[in-house]
């Protein structure tokens, strides 16, 4: 029997993969626990499990700064700023936090998702087996490549954090040079992607979570059907974006269910249905394909389902995303800030009648089906056991 320890940041996306591997961990005997902040992370975990707990108020306040400070920002210099302004200053919170829980639990194994730097920090300072779970298929390739000033930033602000913990400085010293689990598949990604030796694609870890939200089945209509979605953190956001997707369906044979504010947008012709809240796992086996913001965790259920999307990035690692996806051929791409209503129809238009996007969308479900998943990601972590 072993001992793993999660080390998750305090982002639902991020954390949702860890509760389908402890999961698979525990069924073969294992002892699983948690550090992070429980707000976020304790709703997420099953009565009774171990969480060790980092203060909950410097994330919450750190996270409304990058919200003010950071929503007009785009590219290398939201980059800059989510490192400056949020992880970096996270892993220096979390480094104790997480320093005792290793003392605490005794790990026999770590996990650090990619954004949790502190638990990288501490798994090499204390010489723990450790792996680096990158839940996103931005993670796994090198998106700074053309952008050398920038990677060269990044790496010396990862060196100042090394040194800062009394470690020699390595060149990705963030990210576990045994195992990397990426919650994705080359199909995806693209075969000709540079990815390191290190890196084991499983497909996504999509747990068979319960949406405990009421939704309005009845209204479903015959005809085809959209999932429109931007994400919790940017439906405030969308609302242009949404009025103009609404003037392009008005009096179209589709029916759009949208999840934002409805006293935000107001009336709606009646072949659209917007709702604040969607259980949206379910929803996904009833709709005939999905436009969002190109978050990875939207996009990879979208295709677990085998439905193709329109997607319309608007920050963070969801452009890369947004690439992979065309480039795979599973859908379009509009830009979130200027499509219009007739472009907007005629990419909706496209995902819906043209078979090739469902036939990319469906070869790339298959493709994680294969993977393994969150049992494929236990196998893994178990090799690591000493």
């Amino acid at each position: 029997m072993g001992r793993f320890l999660f080390v998750v940041p305090p982002l639902v996306g991020h954390i949702n993969p860890t509760i389908s591997a402890a999961a698979e961990l525990e069924a073969l005997g294992h002892q699983v626990a948690w550090v992070g902040h429980p707000r976020t992370v304790r709703p997420r975990l099953a009565e009774g499990a171990t969480l060790y707990e980092c203060d909950d108020e410097l994330p919450e306040g750190m996270a409304s700064a990058v919200m003010a400070r950071g929503a007009g920002l785009r590219g290398p210099a939201r980059l800059k700023f989510l490192w400056e302004d949020f992880f970096v200053p996270l892993a220096r919170a979390m480094l104790p936090q997480v320093q005792a829980a290793v003392d605490g639990f005794a790990p026999d194994v770590l996990i650090a998702d990619q954004q949790t730097i502190a638990g990288a920090l501490v798994a090499r300072r204390q010489d723990v087996a450790w792996a680096t779970f990158a839940t996103t298929s931005a993670g796994v390739v090198e998106p700074l490549a053309s952008l050398p000033r920038v990677q060269a930033w990044l790496d010396d602000l990862m060196a100042g954090l090394q040194r800062d913990a009394g470690l020699a400085v390595v060149r990705g010293g963030e990210l576990s040079p045994r195992l990397i689990v990426a919650f994705t598949t080359t199909e995806l990604v693209g075969e000709a992607a540079p990815v390191a030796a290190n890196v084991r694609f499983v497909g996504p870890s999509i747990s068979a979570r319960s949406d405990a939200v009421d939704f309005p089945w009845h209204a479903l209509r015959d005809m085809p059907r959209l999932l429109v979605s931007l994400g919790t953190v940017n439906a405030g956001a969308g609302k242009r974006l949404y009025s103009e997707l609404i003037e392009a369906l008005t009096g179209q044979h589709i029916q759009a269910i949208i999840v934002g504010d409805e006293a935000e947008l107001g009336a709606v012709p009646d072949n659209i249905v917007v709702r604040s809240f969607v259980p949206q796992l379910a929803l996904l086996a009833k709709v005939d394909g999905v436009v969002c913001h190109a978050g990875h965790n939207t996009v990879v259920e979208a295709l677990a389902n085998g439905l193709p999307l329109v997607v319309a990035p608007i920050k963070d690692d969801q452009p890369v995303v947004a690439d992979q996806v065309v480039c795979a051929g599973a859908g379009v791409r509009v830009k979130f800030g200027r499509v219009r209503a007739p472009k907007l129809r005629q990419a909706i238009d496209s995902i819906l009648t043209e078979p090739s996007y469902a036939a990319a969308a469906r070869r790339i479900g298959a493709s994680f089906v294969r993977a393994g998943g969150a049992r494929q990601a236990a196998a893994l972590l178990q090799e690591l056991l000493p």
